[in-house]
């Protein structure tokens, strides 16, 4: 009994000692690489006093914790485009845990910690910033692809699954007729070169909002498409719409992201704006923003003349909405209502497959047309236009006039009439106009 008791006491000596020694424990570690630093982020139970210094020959960062054990694997990592070739742990004296970054070039660095919030608990954040600019080794083939890469739409079919959306005419529901439309869209933008289309769903299945634009985001997309259909209690209403995100749905997401830590973090590329001054994180938010809808704005109003060309609209310009799947600070987003499916009419239109064609190609033609105009730094067609003075081909149909079509594509008459070698103001329909750089 007195053995007994004896080691009952010991053991709890023990887990007393070990308890006071780690206090605090390293759950995991996280890496993010920017353009000019790389970030290394120790989540901990609990920040105990720490320590970090340099050490050469070779290069090494060594991070000092009091009272701190790992409870992680350090040594599994991806490293690649880093300064960092390896990490090592180790236990010293009292409980002190020991980091050895090991490195292939000398770097400077500072480190701040922060609080625990909703999603990590306490964080030690050290910041290792190149002394000289590192440049990716490239093959040949993959320095190819790099400057010359496709455009990438998100092409998001609104609804599915239990939410059938809008159900029009002859109980015709908007979820199949939009995601019908989507892969139609689909297929064109594969099959045109320079552009990449991804889907956010290809069934019939419910994905939240938000899902669909974080999508958009992690296939780094340079627009995300929303498609639907309209409905409204008048079942006069008709023509099809094309949305970007109001003023003041903008206004309310900046703050949102503003408040988020987390978002804020990968609106920036990874780098957390918890230590930055609010004004900071406020100007880089509404900066992101104010890119994304000029973006918006013009790859819409495209899109909406197109559709134009062969369907009703039911405004002749863009509109604004703070629909929440266009809410994405640093992706440009358009939704496209393809019509009032509460409208016998147009619900007529749109549930036979040559329409719902027509609609996908006129979508896709407004697109295309924005983009080799505006096309992203380092794609294909960014190179194409640099090489071409040629951006597009307009067919003229009737009631075109030149001063119409300049306008359009943003081209002076002058240069148009110039480049085509027209010394009047005569054309006629069927008439293939080239439209040049402006």
């Amino acid at each position: 009994m007195r053995n007994n008791l004896f080691q009952a006491l010991v053991f709890s000596l023990i887990c007393l000692l070990t308890s006071s020694v780690f206090a605090a424990q390293l759950n995991g570690v996280r890496l993010w690489r920017a353009p000019d630093h790389t970030r290394v982020v120790l989540d901990l139970s609990e920040i105990n006093s720490y320590k970090i210094f340099p050490l050469s020959n070779p290069d090494r960062v060594v991070i000092d914790i009091d009272s701190t054990r790992v409870k992680t694997n350090v040594s599994r990592l991806a490293l690649s485009k880093t300064p960092i070739l390896k990490i090592r742990s180790s236990s010293g004296k009292k409980g002190k845990m020991r980091l050895v970054l090991d490195l292939d070039e000398p770097v400077k660095f500072n480190s701040f910690t922060l609080k625990k919030n909703k999603d990590h608990g306490p964080r030690l954040v050290i910041d290792l910033l190149d002394l000289k600019k590192r440049k990716p080794v490239l093959k040949t083939a993959e320095r190819y692809q790099q400057q010359r890469r496709d455009i990438v739409v998100v092409i998001d079919a609104g609804h599915g699954g239990e939410d059938s959306g809008a159900v029009g005419y002859r109980k015709l529901l908007e979820k199949d007729v939009v995601l019908d439309i989507s892969k139609r869209l689909h297929r064109l933008l594969k099959n045109e070169r320079g552009f990449r289309a991804e889907l956010t769903r290809s069934g019939d299945y419910s994905i939240a909002l938000r899902k669909r634009s974080e999508t958009a985001r992690e296939k780094n997309a340079d627009l995300l498409v929303s498609i639907h259909a309209d409905s409204f209690k008048n079942r006069k209403a008709h023509g099809a719409s094309v949305f970007t995100l109001s003023s003041n749905g903008a206004s309310s997401e900046s703050a949102r992201w503003l408040a988020s830590h987390e978002n804020s973090a990968d609106l920036v590329g990874g780098v957390e704006l918890v230590d930055k001054g609010w004004m900071l994180k406020k100007t880089l938010i509404d900066l992101a923003m104010n890119a994304s809808l000029d973006v918006s704005q013009n790859a819409a109003s495209q899109v909406l003349n197109s559709i134009g060309s062969m369907a009703d609209l039911h405004k002749n310009e863009v509109e604004q909405a703070a629909f929440l799947v266009l809410k994405s600070p640093d992706i440009p987003s358009i939704l496209v209502e393809t019509g009032f499916i509460s409208n016998r009419k147009e619900a007529g239109k749109l549930s036979k497959p040559a329409y719902r064609q027509k609609m996908a190609q006129k979508i896709f033609d407004g697109l295309k047309q924005y983009f080799q105009q505006s096309p992203p730094d380092g794609t294909y067609l960014a190179w194409l236009k640099r090489k071409s003075p040629v951006i597009a081909e307009h067919i003229i149909k009737r009631g075109d006039t030149l001063s119409q079509i300049a306008s359009h594509y943003r081209v002076s008459l002058a240069l148009l009439k110039k480049f085509n070698r027209i010394n009047g103001s005569d054309i006629h329909v069927g008439q293939r106009l080239r439209i040049p750089l402006s």
